[in-house]
C-alpha cells in the first residue's frame, strides 16, 4: 500500500496542535512498548540543573548500525515520555523486519532492484541525483527501490530503499548511494500527526544546514512575560546560569524555524556548547521545541549513554573558547524580533497544516514522497519523509546541495575564524 489519504475530518484537541491529549496519547503507546523491545524509560532531568524534563528510553535489540539509546523533551513530565516514547516506535519501524530483533512483520510495501534508467520506463520514480549523493552514480548501477507516495502530485512514486530504511544494507546487487539517517522519520497518534511532524523536520534540517553554511542565523527572537510557557523555559536557563540566543531562521518555505544555542558561562564546558531546533506553523511551538530541544542536549552530552555522542571527545579536545569563536554568529547580538513578528500560519487540524505546508513547498521541490512504515502489529502509525534537494549538511557533511546558495554566506572575522590559533 503506497497511497496515503489525509483524513480532513480529524481535529485538535481544543488548545493545543495535537489530536489526543497526553493521558489518550500514553494509554495508546505503552500498550506496544514491550513489543518494540523498550526495556526501560527513565527520567533523567535531574542530571543537569535546567529542570526542563527529559527522559530517555532504552531499546537493546536494535539493530546493528542503529543507537538503542533514545531521548525525549517536553514542557511537562508526560510530553517528555511520549516524545522518548515515539523516537523509539520511529527508529524501531525504520527497520527491516529482516533486521529487526522485535517484530516480525515488515511495512506493506513494494521493495525491488533495477537501475534508474529501467524504472522510470515503466514507473514515477525519483532521481537518486535529487537525493544530494556525496559523489556520481553509474547509471549501470542496480539500487533498491520503495514504494511511496507523492503528496505533492497525488501520485505512488518509487524512492531508493537507501533513503527510506535505517540502518540500510542494501541486499543482494545492488549499491548504497549514501550513509542512512533518520531526517523525515516521524511517529503520531494518527497518520496525519506522523506526516506533518516528518515534513517539518525536513524543513529544520534544510533550514539549520542553509544557517550553519552560510553562517547566518537570521533575526533573534526576544521573549516576554507575555510569552507565557516559553518565557517560563527561558527563565530556566537563565536562572542557571546559562546564556541562551534564540534566532528565527532565514528560510524560503516561510515556515517558521527556530534555533536555541546555549553557552554555559559558568562550566564554560565546550559540550555545553549546544542547541535545539524546531519548525513549526505555529511560532510558539517552534520556539518551545527549541527551547525544551536545547535543554535535551544538554542532558544527552551529560548523560553520555547514546552511541552517537562521540561530538562530546572532539569538542573538549579543541576547548571552549576555539569551539566558541568557530560558532560565534550563533551568540552574537542581531536583528530583534518578537513572537508577535512572526505569522502563525497554523490550522485547527493535521490536514490543514499539512496542504498548508504542501503549499509553501510549491516551486521549492519537484516532490514531496511519504513512505508508510506502519505495521499491522503495531498501534503507532510510522512514516519517512522525502523532499529531494532539501538539504541535510547538518547530518551529513558530505551531501550538499543546490539550496545551500538560498542563504547570504557571511565573510568570517579575523576573531572567528577557527584555524586564527595556528598563525601565531
Amino acid at each position: 500500500m503506497s497511497h496515503i489519504t489525509i483524513d480532513p475530518s480529524l481535529t485538535y484537541t481544543s488548545g493545543t496542535q495535537r489530536v489526543f491529549d497526553e493521558k489518550r496519547t500514553l494509554e495508546i503507546i505503552e500498550k506496544d512498548l514491550k513489543r518494540i523491545g523498550v526495556t526501560r524509560i527513565a527520567n533523567i532531568t535531574d542530571l543537569d540543573r535546567i529542570g526542563i524534563p527529559v527522559y530517555s528510553a532504552i531499546r537493546p535489540g536494535a539493530a546493528s548500525g542503529a543507537i538503542s539509546i533514545y531521548s525525549g523533551k517536553g514542557f511537562t513530565h508526560n510530553q517528555a515520555r511520549i516524545s522518548a516514547m515515539m523516537e523509539s516506535f520511529e527508529r524501531c519501524l525504520a527497520e527491516r523486519a529482516s533486521e529487526n530483533a522485535n517484530i516480525q512483520d515488515d511495512a506493506d510495501l513494494i521493495n525491488f532492484i533495477d537501475t534508474y534508467e529501467n524504472v522510470v520506463q515503466e514507473k514515477v520514480a525519483l532521481d537518486p541525483l535529487n537525493l544530494l549523493l556525496p559523489e556520481p552514480i553509474n547509471p549501470e548501477n542496480l539500487i533498491e527501490w520503495t514504494q511511496g507516495f507523492d503528496l505533492l502530485n497525488d501520485q505512488d512514486c518509487y524512492v531508493p530503499s537507501n533513503a527510506v530504511y535505517h540502518p540500510y544494507n542494501p541486499p543482494g546487487r545492488s549499491h548504497k548511494l549514501f550513509r542512512s539517517n533518520t531526517n523525515g522519520l516521524a511517529a503520531g497518534n494518527v497518520i496525519e500527526e506522523a506526516v506533518l511532524h516528518g515534513i517539518l523536520e525536513v524543513i529544520e534540517r534544510d533550514a539549520l544546514s542553509i544557517a550553519e553554511f552560510n553562517r547566518n542565523p537570521g533575526k533573534e527572537i526576544i521573549l516576554t512575560p507575555g510569552d507565557g510557557i516559553n518565557y517560563e523555559l527561558i527563565q530556566m536557563f537563565h536562572k542557571a546560569g546559562v546564556d541562551i540566543k534564540i534566532w528565527l531562521l532565514p528560510h524560503d518555505t516561510g515556515i517558521p524555524t527556530v534555533v536555541a544555542a546555549t553557552d554555559d558561562v559558568h562550566l564554560k564546558d565546550p559540550a555545553m556548547l549546544v542547541m535545539g531546533a524546531g519548525s513549526h506553523l505555529k511560532p510558539e511551538i517552534a520556539i518551545r521545541r527549541a527551547l525544551s530541544e536545547a535543554a535535551q542536549s544538554r542532558l544527552v552530552q551529560i548523560h553520555g549513554a547514546r552511541e552517537d555522542t562521540d561530538r562530546e571527545r572532539f569538542v573538549r579536545q579543541i576547548g571552549y573558547e576555539r569551539i566558541k569563536r568557530m560558532n560565534k554568529y550563533w551568540y552574537v547580538d542581531g536583528d530583534t524580533i518578537t513572537t508577535e513578528d512572526i505569522q502563525d500560519l497554523s490550522g485547527n487540524s493535521p490536514a490543514d497544516n499539512i496542504y498548508t505546508l504542501v503549499k509553501e513547498l510549491e516551486g521549492l521541490t519537484d516532490s514531496i514522497v511519504i513512505t508508510d512504515l506502519s505495521r499491522k502489529s503495531i498501534n503507532v502509525p510510522v512514516v519517512r519523509v522525502i523532499i529531494p534537494g532539501f538539504e541535510q549538511y547538518t547530518l551529513d557533511r558530505e551531501r550538499v546541495g543546490k539550496r545551500m546558495k538560498t542563504g547570504k554566506k557571511r565573510r568570517l572575522s579575523r576573531e572567528e575564524r577557527p584555524w586564527r590559533q595556528r598563525r601565531k
